[in-house]
């Protein structure tokens, strides 16, 4: 396979703070010798462990990007034994955007992975997070929440594995971030993860949703700053204590999580965020636009839970996912 096209201006080996980018080659209208620059920061002090934080995988989420560019601004190589690599804004072009995709190509970073080095731009950044980025980490947290079209009870989250001790140490390190929500989460389209390819290569991999709606608040921003040196401390790689915080254990084990609008329309929800939902129960209700006097259609929950996640915009499409209820368990 041919090289990346990605150069980065920092030496992932060298001791010390780094401040530098990934740099995409990028032929456009408005600059012909154009390119991506992706904002990097590596902190490295001696051997140790590697995290791999990143942030804007979307690029209308941004709970992770604060977090992100606060740490590369205030950590200190001798607050350090390992290395962090500090990515805030792994799709650059969306995040510059504030979209969910890039709008270089549409690509949504996410579904991207493996990637190609002589692909789309989405697809060669996602090129270099795999052959690249994600064989130096030991520890991956990628942050999410739920952009401009979801909002989530604010939770950190890492997947169900095969390998059990795999699974244990990143339910630990979630444990450790100190969201007020902990999610053994399942994903409902896993195919070309950035979590699926780190999964796969063995790294710990953590997550998050912070909220959502396309904006950050003063709470979710403090989640995210937190939860972040929290994990580094747990991994052993921040010299600080865990700043331990209480946390709400949910299970979203199977498809009947989820519940999908068939039809479009307004949607009013009979639910906040936080509440106990009932299987059967009526969560929300779509009017249709087009005329007065017709009846809404109601959705109702597929199981008993905790009401984690809804549909963020108004209006509705056909296939939109209109709320997530997650059950309740023990940590």
């Amino acid at each position: 396979m041919r090289p990346s096209p990605i150069s980065a201006t920092v030496d992932f080996d060298r001791d010390g703070v780094q401040h530098g980018f990934l740099k995409l080659p990028y032929s456009r209208d408005d600059a012909a010798w154009g390119s991506v620059m992706i904002p990097i920061t590596v902190v490295r002090n001696g051997a140790g462990p590697t995290a791999l934080l990143t942030g804007a995988n979307h690029g209308d989420e941004y709970e992770g990007p604060i977090a992100l560019f606060e740490l590369a601004r205030s950590l200190r190589a001798k607050d350090v034994t390992g290395r962090v690599i500090i990515v805030p804004a792994m799709n650059q072009p969306a995040f510059a955007a504030g979209t969910r995709t890039s709008p270089i190509d549409r690509g949504n970073m996410n579904r991207s992975f493996p990637g190609r080095p002589d692909g789309t731009v989405t697809e060669k950044i996602a090129d270099y997070f795999q052959r690249v980025l994600l064989p130096m980490a030991d520890v991956v947290l990628d942050f999410h929440s739920g952009g401009k079209t979801l909002d989530f009870l604010p939770f950190c989250a890492a997947h169900i594995l095969p390998d059990k001790r795999q699974e244990a140490e990143a339910f630990r390190l979630v444990r450790a971030f100190g969201a007020p929500y902990s999610v053994k989460m399942l994903e409902i389209d896993a195919v070309g993860m950035y979590d699926t390819a780190a999964e796969e290569m063995g790294k710990v991999f953590v997550t998050t949703e912070l909220a959502g709606g396309g904006t950050a608040s003063a709470r979710t921003a403090g989640i995210a700053i937190r939860g972040c040196r929290n994990v580094l401390a747990a991994a052993g790689i921040l010299g600080a204590a865990v700043d331990e915080q209480p946390t709400q254990w949910l299970d979203m084990p199977d498809g009947d999580c989820f519940t999908f609008a068939e039809d479009a329309g307004l949607l009013r929800f009979l639910l906040d965020l936080g509440d106990r939902v009932e299987k059967g129960q009526v969560i929300a209700m779509i009017y249709p636009t087009g005329r007065t006097g017709l009846d809404p259609i109601e959705l109702r929950a597929n199981r008993n839970g905790l009401f984690t996640a809804r549909h963020f915009p108004g209006l509705v499409k056909p296939g939109d996912c209109v709320a997530v209820v997650a059950e309740v368990i023990d940590g």
